[in-house]
Order: structure tokens, then sequence, then C-alpha cells
């Protein structure tokens, strides 16, 4: 593998990026064509690739990939409660939220899905997890709880049996970990997100 993509490592690159590691080039243009064409660099998007892991000798992350696939953006839902471990079942989706239009991508490396947020609610909750060469934003446990709540349609909790139904055996959520969960978020969720009736019958449960 030549030395300019070796300094790259996982992050997505876009086209001009890699254009620009190979000054001495004519034409450099061609230079990305002919690195996707020999599965050197994998092209998640238009304009956006990363450095194949079985040229690079890195895993890719998942979680690194959907932050720049569509920006801005921060891991969330399920995909977030399964990174913490606070749930049991597997995500084949990576969710997102974002203050633009849903949408969705079919990668090579997976399929990322996109849902709306508005701007006051985007910030709340959100952290930079560090992973030494790089990081990603992802939601708190508690945001990624209120975003999935807020993102499934036939999730209605009027009482406080309705939430025990959904975390216990709807998510099969960590219940433990659950009652660690910091109600100042879900507060401030109340104040500007969605479908705040149910937030609130689930913090009343929190505190119970």
């Amino acid at each position: 593998m030549d030395r300019p993509l070796s300094e790259i490592g996982i992050i997505p690159v876009t086209t001009s990026i890699i254009e620009s590691l190979y000054p001495e080039l004519k034409s450099a243009d061609k230079k990305v064509t002919w690195l996707e064409k020999q599965g050197i660099i994998i092209r998640l998007k238009r304009g956006l690739y990363v450095i194949n892991p079985e040229y690079s000798g890195k895993t890719l992350s998942s979680e690194l990939i959907a932050n720049h696939l569509y920006t801005p953006s921060y891991i969330s839902m399920s995909t977030a409660l399964r990174y913490y471990g606070l749930i049991p079942e597997a995500v084949y989706v990576h969710q997102s939220m974002t203050v633009k239009h849903p949408r969705s991508f079919q990668t090579p490396v997976g399929s990322y899905d996109y849902k709306y947020i508005s701007r006051k609610a985007f910030s709340i909750g959100v952290r930079s997890m560090n992973k030494g060469d790089y990081a990603f934003l992802i939601a708190s446990p508690e945001k990624a709880l209120c975003d999935l709540i807020a993102n499934s349609s036939k999730v209605i909790l009027r009482y406080m049996k309705d939430v025990e139904t959904y975390l216990e055996q709807d998510i099969r959520m960590d219940m433990d970990e659950f009652y660690k969960m910091d109600a100042t978020i879900f507060e401030d969720y109340i104040h500007v997100g969605k479908k705040t009736d149910s937030i609130s019958t689930l913090l009343k449960f929190l505190r119970r």
C-alpha cells in the first residue's frame, strides 16, 4: 500500500483529499478512479471514500463512518444503546440523528439510516467518544432512549406499566443501568423534543 494512503488510516475522506495526496500527478482524479477499481479504496457515496481494511490492515469504525456519511449527525437509538451494552439485540442498520432531511445509505460496509431532530434538541445529551486516533459523536444512553421512543410510531407510554413493558420486554433494557440514568437529560429533552408525554412518563418511572 502506498505511503500517502497509509496516512489516512480509517477516516472517511473526500475525493479532493485523496487527490491532494498525489500533487505530482497531472490527473489525480484518474488516480482516485484507479484506486477504486483496484479495490484499494471503497466508495461510501459520491465523493466520499474509506481505505479498504484489507489494504490498510486497520478495522473500519462504523461509528466514524456514520458521522461522516451525513453531517451534522450523531449515533443514536438502538445503535447507541447496543454500543453501551444496554440492549441485547444485534443492530444491523446504523441509526443516527440529523438536523437535515431524513436519509438512508446502502454502502459496501453497511446500511446507515438518519432520522430528523430539531436543532434545539440536537445537542442535548450528545458526547464525543474518543478512541485514540479518532473520535465520533454519539448520544448518551438517555438521549438514545429519547430518540428511540420519539421515532417509534407505535410506542406510546401513557402509564407506568407501559414503560415497564417497553423497557423490560420490548427492548430488553438492562434495568440496573436504566435506574442509573441522568434524569436531567430527560428533563432537558422534554422542553424541546418530540413525544414529550411519553418521555415524561418514562421520567416518572425512573424517579419512582
